[in-house]
């Protein structure tokens, strides 16, 4: 069945989703409309050349019509058959501009809140330095100085590094950059202390006896935090657990940091999760929402609960580094402990485990004694 051509009228019906797609225009073949979640619409020419995919923007619906636009498309698509290259629009090769286009490419890639985050520092920190400069201009020297001048915040310039880096790597894919050219490539990132904190025993009778007290004001809350420290799961794990995730005594997550993954649940875990009430598909639904709880109504009570256990200084996130911690400290292997915590990457697990004095003291008379003699 062809396609129906591209019109004005079409274009303008069109209605945004929530991620982008694209529409084929039956007319020319290689032409086409983006349209993406935020309701802007582009038009676009893909195709490939000598088994090398090429897809570039055409011009944006809002500023130009289906006529022009496909006219253009054609003398882009006939210049890559001539020479291999479309000719590149002097905005289309700023900075910001293909930021856009990556950020728009990377949309079914990352994960919404990998999106958000990355988002926040191409805004907040590189668009601030790079904007308005055309991307093949911005060289190494330029990207050290930039790096250089967020020294006092170390943490913004190591996380904003690897999106610049994304976006460079893209732009040389895209043609706007000689291939190899990365600038981010050799810069060092700040050397920061790593922020380790692992709950002691005394510490966690503190936290259970501040839990317990609030257990019949707060109890969805209070089953949190004490599910964070009992797997090991993440905070967002947790908060959007729904019922039919849990099941044959174990969770079931359909979307963790590295995909799914199965939890197994110890029987104290499984005793709090039967003792919850289900009035909704969320095991932890937000007052009023209909929806998931939110890390803002569960961070409230968490800084209130911490503060009165005398623990101003632990993060949510070190409930789960605590979890690790323990369990080496009961002679769980490191792979194994990598499978309670999600991790990939058994590396990754070494940075959550933490072996106490007396482990360490332990192990240093067991060796000794074995060969010493």
């Amino acid at each position: 069945m062809p396609r129906p051509n591209l019109t004005d009228a079409r274009v303008n019906a069109l209605k945004p989703r929530k991620t982008p797609y694209d529409i084929r225009d039956g007319k020319l073949r290689g032409f086409g409309l983006r349209v993406l979640a935020s309701g802007s619409k582009q038009f676009f020419i893909h195709c490939q050349h000598r088994g090398v995919r090429v897809w570039k923007i055409v011009g944006d619906a809002g500023t130009v019509n289906v006529k022009e636009a496909r006219s253009r498309a054609a003398e882009m698509l006939a210049s890559i058959r001539r020479v291999g290259t479309a000719p590149a629009r002097p905005e289309e090769t700023l900075f910001e501009a293909v930021a856009k286009t990556v950020f728009e490419r990377h949309e079914r890639i990352w994960k919404p809140r990998t999106l958000e985050v990355n988002g926040y520092y191409l805004k907040k920190q590189l668009l601030p330095y790079f904007a308005g400069r055309p991307i093949a201009d911005i060289d190494r020297r330029e990207v050290r100085d930039w790096f250089a001048a967020l020294h006092e915040t170390p943490v913004s310039a190591d996380r904003s590094m690897p999106v610049l880096s994304v976006i460079m790597r893209e732009a040389e894919a895209m043609g706007f950059r000689p291939e190899r050219s990365n600038p981010c490539r050799g810069v060092r990132r700040y050397r920061r202390r790593a922020r380790e904190r692992f709950l002691s025993d005394d510490e966690i009778r503190r936290l259970s006896g501040r839990l317990s007290a609030y257990s019949e004001q707060y109890p969805l809350r209070v089953a949190i935090v004490r599910l964070l420290l009992l797997t090991g799961c993440r905070k967002g794990e947790v908060l959007t657990l729904r019922w039919s995730d849990y099941r044959e005594g174990h969770l079931f997550l359909r979307d963790s940091k590295t995909g799914p993954r199965t939890v197994w649940l110890s029987e104290p875990v499984r005793n709090i999760l039967d003792g919850l009430e289900r009035k909704s598909r969320w095991v932890f639904p937000a007052p009023g929402s209909g929806g998931p709880g939110t890390a803002g109504w569960l961070e409230r009570f968490w800084h209130k609960v911490r503060t009165e256990a005398g623990l101003s200084d632990v993060r949510l996130h070190d409930l789960r580094h605590t979890h690790a911690s323990i369990a080496l400290r009961q002679g769980v292997s490191v792979l194994a402990i990598a499978r309670l915590l999600g991790h990939a990457d058994p590396q990754t697990t070494l940075k959550y485990t933490h072996p106490a004095d007396p482990m360490v003291k332990d192990a240093a008379e067991t060796l000794g004694a074995v060969l010493g003699g």
